[in-house]
């Protein structure tokens, strides 16, 4: 058994505190040191465990350092166990985590990031490489050559896929959870009656729509979450694996963000029926392809401070779409289950690290109602969940980064249950005003575009006014009147930061807009980065057209363009030096370059074969 099982993962960083997320295969917890120039800092230690299973222990390290950071200085650090032989099994493991010339661990802090990495969509199944990896080789570089390391890395959503989960992975994630001795829960409304049992059922692989309960209301809950659902616009989800139980999100993250794990697995067919046989076989070529970079991406994050927020596959494909759909989903007590055990799981393996003290009041509940075989008030733990409204954090750097929630606090609709909600309320959208009005320049973290592609945008118009919103994955900021309006006139107050950056995902392709406002003298500069996805992309020979389409009906002078929300703004795209049009397709690693000196933003997609795609600024900009 290794003796951390997943990271070390750097995550939250400040002027002189830093978390590092990790977890062990036993109860006691490391600690953890840091130094710099071989001398050590003074300072305190603090460790938090949550044990899910019985050789799973999830920790999150906290060092708060007697004084500054000194910046973009590297820091190193170590994670110490009491135990001399865990100690020395972890010097072990450690050494893969190490580059070439290194003696220990490192991250580096600083208030004034320059150099931003960013990306979504990550699915392990995926036939194409991991873009991930290329943290990694930006890293390996910055060793070698002595050169700049990027600043920190911000994971825009779908870190993970519940939804949409390969059989050979699933395979995979029994194996783990029999080995951790992940714990298991009683279920309610279903057909199995606790989640030991799914590793075996005869429903348990591509068909476990058959496991959800027969009442009369779960027709649209069947659609939603287990058929593989048609979108005849964009891509088929085949949701027949999707996760159900609290074990198996745990060991999805374990499986991937870590290799350790996998040396010890062995996939096999037992129990896939022979009809899916094919589809297996496809899925674990890709899924061999995705374990051989782990090992670079676990290096990766062991480096770099890391932030994450949610977006749907993070839980369930159209989460929150409509008010019909979250009438239909909590009213039923299997799939409000699953909701919840998906927030756990990203509680304990996401938003934790992202903002500590914010959710400490969740942390203090879990810790209390964990016992020898789990959660013990498991369905008051899912409703405190799904009543918190603080995803959403604020990075206190210069440029501020606000990393939005546009999932949980949705403005929805009123005139139609079945009209896509709005991506943030009233009220949210006016703390956000209200946390960037007088700054002079911000960088906000959406998962969804807010400036989407017009042609897009229209077709899931027309299919929401036929009431098929859920088909077309109707997920846009324009999709709402209020959230729109709302939106836009937050950009044309006249105290909006003049310097405005949206890094975004979520859509499997990747662009650049510069937004200005139509007839104001002193607009604010807004520049929106798209990249998405890490490991995924869109249908290549569809966004083909629609990039096509887009340019011909909703041209700069085109009239098509007064009959949208952002009638008032100029909306022009940097054209990529790769590829086609406005759009670019393939799974990319985001890298933004900000000068604190001037304006100049500089945007450019990593991908996943090492090469470059540029998006330059036009030349009257």
């Amino acid at each position: 058994m290794p003796q951390i099982i997943a990271g070390p993962i750097v995550r939250r960083v400040t002027s002189n505190t830093c978390h590092m997320w990790l977890v062990s295969s036993t109860a006691d917890a490391p600690v953890l040191s840091l130094s710099y120039c071989d001398t050590e800092l003074a300072g305190n230690c603090k460790a938090e465990t949550i044990p899910v299973g019985e050789h799973a222990f999830i920790q999150l390290l906290t060092f708060s350092a007697s004084s500054p950071f000194n910046d973009r200085a590297r820091i190193s650090y170590e994670i110490t166990f009491h135990d001399p032989l865990q100690q020395n099994a972890w010097q072990d493991e450690q050494r893969p985590l190490l580059y070439k010339g290194q003696t220990h661990l490192s991250f580096h802090y600083t208030e004034t990031p320059e150099t931003i990495l960013h990306g979504s969509c990550r699915k392990p199944h995926f036939h194409g490489d991991d873009a991930l990896a290329q943290v990694d080789n930006l890293h390996q570089t910055a060793f070698e050559e002595k050169g700049h390391f990027p600043d920190l890395l911000l994971m825009t959503g779908d870190q993970i896929y519940a939804d949409d989960v390969a059989g050979p992975m699933l395979k995979a994630i029994h194996c783990v959870i029999a080995r951790l001795g992940l714990y298991h829960e009683s279920l309610e409304g279903a057909v199995i009656g606790n989640t030991s049992e799914l590793a075996t059922h005869e429903y348990g692989f591509y068909e476990r729509e058959r496991l959800l309960p027969q009442i009369s209301t779960n027709t649209v809950l069947s659609s939603i979450f287990f058929g593989a659902k048609k979108k005849p616009v964009f891509t088929s989800v085949n949701a027949q694996n999707h996760l159900i139980g609290h074990a198996e999100i745990i060991a999805m993250y374990l499986l991937v963000w870590s290799d350790t794990l996998w040396a010890n697995i062995t996939i096999n067919k037992n129990g896939i029926p022979e009809k899916y046989h094919a589809i297996f076989d496809k899925e674990n070529d890709a899924l061999t392809g995705f374990v051989k970079q782990l090992k670079q991406v676990r290096r990766a994050l062991a480096h770099i401070p890391t932030y994450m927020i949610f977006d749907d596959h993070d839980v369930t494909d159209d989460w929150n779409l409509t008010r019909g759909w979250e009438q239909e989903v909590y009213g039923n007590p299997l799939s409000k289950r699953m909701i919840g055990n998906a927030l756990i799981g990203y509680l304990l393996c996401q938003g934790w690290g992202n903002a500590p003290k914010k959710v400490a009041p969740l942390m203090t509940k879990v810790q209390e109602s964990i016992g020898k075989d789990g959660l013990n008030a498991h369905d008051e733990i899912i409703d405190d969940l799904l009543d918190f409204n603080q995803w959403h954090y604020r990075l206190d750097t210069t440029p501020p980064i606000e990393v939005l929630d546009t999932r949980t606090q949705r403005w929805r609709s009123e005139s139609n249950m079945n009209k896509p909600s709005g991506l943030m309320d009233w009220e949210a959208l006016c703390d956000f005003q209200h946390s960037i009005i007088g700054k002079e320049s911000v960088i906000v973290v959406s998962a969804a575009p807010i400036y989407g592609v017009k042609v897009i945008e229209a077709i899931q118009k027309v299919f929401t006014f036929f009431g098929k919103a859920l088909t077309v994955d109707a997920e846009n900021w324009m999709a709402h009147k209020g959230t729109a309006n709302v939106m836009l006139n937050i950009f044309r107050h006249y105290k909006t930061p003049p310097e405005f950056i949206i890094l975004s995902g979520d859509v499997h392709y990747s662009f650049v807009y510069d937004v200005r406002l139509r007839f104001r003298r002193n607009s604010p500069h807004i520049t929106q980065f798209t990249c998405s996805g890490l490991k995924n992309a869109f249908p290549d020979g569809l966004i083909k057209w629609l990039d096509r389409l887009n340019r011909v009906f909703y041209r700069s002078k085109s009239p098509l363009n007064l009959f949208t929300r952002r009638r008032n703004m100029s909306v022009k795209a940097r054209e990529p030096s790769m590829g086609y049009g406005e759009l670019f397709n393939g799974c990319a690693l985001g890298v933004l370059k900000i000068s604190q000196k001037n304006t100049d933003v500089q945007c450019k997609a990593l991908l996943s074969n090492g090469k470059e795609v540029e998006f330059p600024t036009s030349k009257d900009d």
